[in-house]
């Protein structure tokens, strides 16, 4: 460090002669190496910086924070769910339901099958929670996906599902807002009030890739005790990110983030999720729960428990934008 104070001495022509002339006629090889060092850090120092892409701004939010719109809530509980449901064998529960993106909690009687349809322009996933689900996607084999099971298809690709063995199966479904159901040709659509259906001619399939995979088994993730992250859907109009990790320490001073355009919400799919959410008081949600937080409101996930949890991140677009605390903030 003392060479460094040195050096911004000399730069500012405030030296000592004899520290001049040991720059200058190269007398102290380990002052001329210090300087040589600063120099080539400065410009990695840029780099990083530019890699990073950290800035401060100013963030807008409202000055009465809008909050929760029915049905959108914090923490839906999936006890709470289920005991609401006690008495149907089949039923639909919406937990989510917002500009950019709504979610379902459906429950299917054994033996049901869905009619065969796709989704317009975008995207729509599943997550199992309990029973046996076998889905026919167009292009793909059939399978049978269980509780973990990750499901996704693509726009225009029409699919189906078929409740499969004695039990009824329970998962929850998110499709981007405002989108209606399709039906090929040879199907019956679906009755829906206000609506009728018309004969058209459409053309173009969304397709499967490397990061948009037809399932994903969480129970095989799970085993790799390295798993991190790994995004489930990328899409422009959608994303699910799955998180895991290990119990993490809080920090008293740490709002987390918020994001100006899209609210977030999450569905548990191991061990307790540790939730900072504006002035709510902090809260634990468990395995099968759903979080949800309004756009522009402060919010914080934190694995907790005593074990690893995973939580599933869903929002509007794959590169949101997160609005952090400034560093100094957190000290």
């Amino acid at each position: 460090m003392r060479y460094l104070k040195s050096v911004a001495l000399i730069v500012y022509g405030c030296a000592l002669p004899r520290l001049r002339f040991a720059i200058y006629g190269c007398a102290l090889p380990r002052l001329r190496f210090a300087i040589l060092m600063v120099a080539a850090l400065i410009p990695a120092w840029t780099v990083l910086g530019q890699q990073r892409g950290e800035t401060l701004v100013w963030a807008p939010v409202p000055t009465t924070p809008a909050g929760w719109t029915a049905p959108n809530k914090p923490h839906w509980k999936l006890s709470e769910i289920l005991a609401s449901h006690q008495r149907e064998t089949a039923w639909k529960e919406t937990v989510v339901s917002d500009s950019l993106l709504h979610a379902d909690y459906i429950q299917l009687a054994p033996g049901t099958k869905t009619k065969r349809q796709f989704q317009p322009d975008n995207r729509v996933w599943w997550v199992i929670q309990s029973g046996q689900v076998k889905f026919n996607i167009e292009g793909q084999d059939p399978f049978v996906a269980t509780k973990g099971f990750l499901v996704q298809a693509p726009y225009r690709n029409i699919y189906n599902m078929e409740v499969v063995g004695n039990a009824p199966a329970l998962f929850l479904e998110v499709t981007t807002a405002g989108t209606q159901v399709m039906y090929p040709l040879d199907e019956t659509p679906a009755p829906v009030p206000g609506m009728e259906f018309l004969k058209v001619r459409i053309t173009g399939k969304g397709k499967y890739d490397e990061l948009n995979r037809p399932y994903f088994d969480f129970n095989t993730m799970v085993a790799d005790s390295k798993f991190q992250q790994k995004p489930f859907v990328t899409d422009v109009r959608a994303f699910a990110n799955i998180i895991r990790g290990n119990p993490q320490k809080d920090n008293p001073k740490d709002k987390g983030h918020f994001h100006e355009v899209s609210g977030e919400f999450w569905f548990i799919l191991e061990g307790q999720i540790e939730y900072k959410i504006g002035s709510l008081p902090i809260f634990l949600a468990g395995q099968g729960d759903i979080v949800y937080v309004p756009k522009q409101i402060w919010h914080r996930a934190h694995h907790g428990g005593s074990g690893p949890s995973t939580r599933l991140a869903m929002n509007g677009y794959p590169d949101l934008l997160h609005d952090f605390q400034p560093n100094e903030e957190l000290q």
